[in-house]
């Protein structure tokens, strides 16, 4: 933790009486992926707007330094250092990838030579050739985020803030694109994300931080996270009444659907407490006709610790697996 890409200490940001940010910390470690989740309104884009210089902190804020640089002090090297892919594209649709690629190489200060060089690679990297000389708007929405991102890497940040990257893209390209996060982290780039997708920050981050109520609520690894929160169980379901009732008996302090001819028992799913209830049934002799287990997702962890529902899910398969 000692190698910081970016830290902050107390960021707080208030627009007239609406306090957005109210003293948040921040220690990304360099060569990482860090996640902030938070539901719509949390101040998500707020951190990334100001940690890209984009937006000035309040006053009261403690010291933010981004890829070594103190933000206040020395915005430029900054900005020098980081690279932004925001919301809402920074492709110009009236002209073609390459031409938008070439005019990112400009404000960089490239020469010609080079800046083509930069282009041509980065169209390459990123499956944009065939595409190149085509204006932009005739890209589907993958293509534009990923164009998006390659001119982010022209001026070769160590730093990137991607700012819900994948919010509208089907299946494929968000697989596709988290293809390309994990990429740039191999080589090296630090990468603060924002998602409202629990299942890109399970996959994606070293670390997540929630926002909520303009305070980190938790941080920690996806693990560390989903064990905070409660409610992992073992369900077992029965064909006959009697086996249930034997079951019941056998296992004690369950949870009882006599109905469904169904129990449920605390557990954390693990092997071990898996074995331990297969083995209290074997010796009753009785055998489940089903058995499915429920560990903590951090859909859990998000609902746990901001109270809302207001997070899009990518796809609507069962937290339980059933065995």
């Amino acid at each position: 933790m000692t190698d910081l890409a970016i830290s902050a200490t107390g960021l707080r940001k208030s627009y007239g009486d609406k306090t957005v940010l109210d003293g948040v910390d921040l220690a990304v470690p360099a060569g990482s992926v860090f996640a902030l989740l938070g539901p719509n309104g949390a101040g998500k884009t707020t951190v990334v707007k100001i940690l890209s210089t984009l937006v000035s902190p309040d006053p009261a804020t403690g010291e933010i330094r981004v890829g070594g640089h103190d933000l206040t002090g020395d915005a430029q090297s900054v900005r020098a250092a980081i690279g932004v892919t925001g919301q809402f594209s920074a492709v110009d649709g009236l002209i073609t990838g390459e031409e938008n690629m070439l005019l990112m190489a400009d404000l960089h200060h490239l020469s010609r030579a080079e800046g083509r060089r930069v282009s041509a690679e980065l169209l390459e990297r990123f499956d944009l050739v065939e595409a190149a000389k085509k204006p932009a708007s005739t890209y589907s929405g993958g293509m534009k985020r990923r164009l998006d991102i390659a001119m982010t890497l022209v001026g070769s940040p160590r730093i990137i803030f991607l700012d819900e990257p994948t919010t509208g893209l089907d299946p494929r390209s968000r697989h596709n694109m988290w293809q390309i996060i994990r990429e740039l982290v191999t080589g090296g780039v630090t990468v603060f994300l924002t998602t409202q997708y629990l299942e890109e920050a399970d996959e994606l981050a070293d670390r997540i931080a929630v926002l909520h109520g303009g305070r980190i609520a938790a941080e920690g690894s996806a693990e560390e996270l989903k064990r905070i929160v409660p409610g992992g169980h073992v369900r077992l379901r029965f064909a006959d009444p009697a086996a249930y009732r034997a079951a019941a008996a056998a296992l004690g302090d369950t949870v009882r659907d006599d109905e469904a001819l169904a129990l449920q028992l605390p557990s954390d799913g693990s092997q071990r407490a898996l074995r331990a209830v297969l083995d209290r049934l074997d010796t009753a002799g009785v055998e489940a006709d089903e058995l499915t287990v429920h560990t903590p997702d951090l859909d859990d962890v998000f609902f746990a610790l901001t109270g809302t529902a207001d997070i899009p899910r990518q796809n609507d398969q069962s937290k339980e697996t059933a065995r």
